[in-house]
């Protein structure tokens, strides 16, 4: 049986996602504003939670309909054959969000959702009532937007950027699904050498190596979907497949940090990834840091938005881009919202990619 997909991102990472899903085997791949829809069958779906870097969640699209009103929101979940993914005991939180609709409260929103989700649910059924004391979760997503509305049944759980090996983490750590884009842009490949002087918790080359080792970034946690009925098979398929998938590689990185505490977070995470063999960190400053000439260099100095003063940061920037003119690397990829941040570094980038860093808008330079 083959299912219409939702797969959610950051801003700006949607064509990346696009290959992932159609390097993945998925059909009828279709880029929108924040996610992509495609289709698959089961075993997909399961690929899919376990092998996507860039997406935040994956989605089953149950349905889609006009929503300028409360009856025709109602209206619209009574439509859709709930009984067919959630059984009378499970239980079926509803969460979503409204934009540029007619429609403004979510909380009203939900009440509605999960009211016409109920009532269709106990016709499904033929009962009167519904427990949702089985112990299993099927979070019914809706998004309206336009007054449209799209009804989703969600197959992840948490996030997909929780991997599940950054529990320590440093201040403003930037989220695993960007970092893991940013090592797709670079172009990270299994025998590259890449560096990071401002390593933080070390997500950039923790997200390179998983990829330059192909390691499913999902295989160590679990999703939503392990215990449906129609998926429970194909993840445990899957998930045997990903991890036979590991391939041994020459890949190495080095990542440096003015801060020790920061230095040690990011060698427990590298290796609690299962990447720790492969990538040194050292307490250093970027400033005064000899970057490899081979490397690739994947940045995320500090924005100025909560560790830094704005002065503080262009001088940072101002000799970070003066130390690396004097011995460039093979490539520089930074992250930044700074507005400034060209001509504070003295280059202009060779690209520039709008990202989002959790909520902060910012941007991908690019030198190469």
């Amino acid at each position: 049986m083959e299912f219409r997909c939702v797969a959610t991102c950051g801003f700006g990472l949607e064509s990346v996602l696009g290959f992932e899903l159609r390097r993945l085997g998925m059909q009828d791949v279709q880029l929108q504003d924040g996610r992509a829809l495609f289709t698959a069958d089961a075993p997909g779906i399961a690929r899919a939670n376990l092998w996507l870097r860039t997406a935040e969640r994956v989605l089953l699209l149950l349905s889609e309909f006009p929503a300028e009103t409360f009856d025709q929101l109602f209206e619209g979940v009574m439509a859709v054959p709930l009984g067919d993914y959630i059984d009378r005991t499970d239980a079926f939180p509803v969460k979503g969000f409204c934009i540029n609709s007619r429609l403004t409260s979510v909380p009203a929103c939900q009440s509605v959702a999960k009211k016409a989700a109920a009532e269709r649910l106990k016709r499904d059924h033929r009962s009167p009532f519904l427990t949702e004391k089985s112990g299993v979760t099927k979070m019914l997503r809706f998004s309206i937007v336009k007054d449209r509305c799209s009804l989703m049944l969600d197959t992840s759980g948490d996030g997909l950027h929780k991997r599940g090996y950054r529990p320590l983490t440093h201040q403003a750590p930037i989220k695993e699904t960007i970092a893991a884009g940013i090592a797709d842009l670079a172009r990270v490949r299994e025998d590259s050498l890449c560096a990071d002087p401002f390593c933080g918790s070390g997500t950039l080359l923790i997200e390179a190596a998983l990829r330059a080792r192909n390691i499913a970034p999902g295989a160590s946690r679990s999703f939503a979907g392990e215990s449906f009925r129609f998926l429970a098979d194909a993840f445990r398929e899957e998930r045997a497949a990903a991890i036979a998938a590991r391939r041994e590689a020459p890949f190495r990185a080095v990542g440096s940090d003015i801060d020790p505490e920061a230095v040690e977070n990011a060698r427990l995470n590298a290796k609690r990834a299962g990447v720790g063999d492969c990538i040194s960190f050292s307490v250093s400053d970027a400033t005064k840091t000899a970057l490899p000439r081979e490397a690739l260099v994947l940045a995320n100095p500090p924005y100025g938005e909560r560790l830094m003063t704005p002065a503080q940061v262009e001088r940072l920037y101002q000799e970070f881009g003066e130390r690396y003119r004097a011995a460039p690397s093979k490539g520089l990829y930074v992250i930044s919202s700074h507005p400034e941040f060209e001509r504070q570094f003295g280059q202009k980038a060779a690209r520039r990619r709008k990202l989002y860093n959790g909520m902060i808008p910012a941007t991908l330079y690019m030198y190469f």
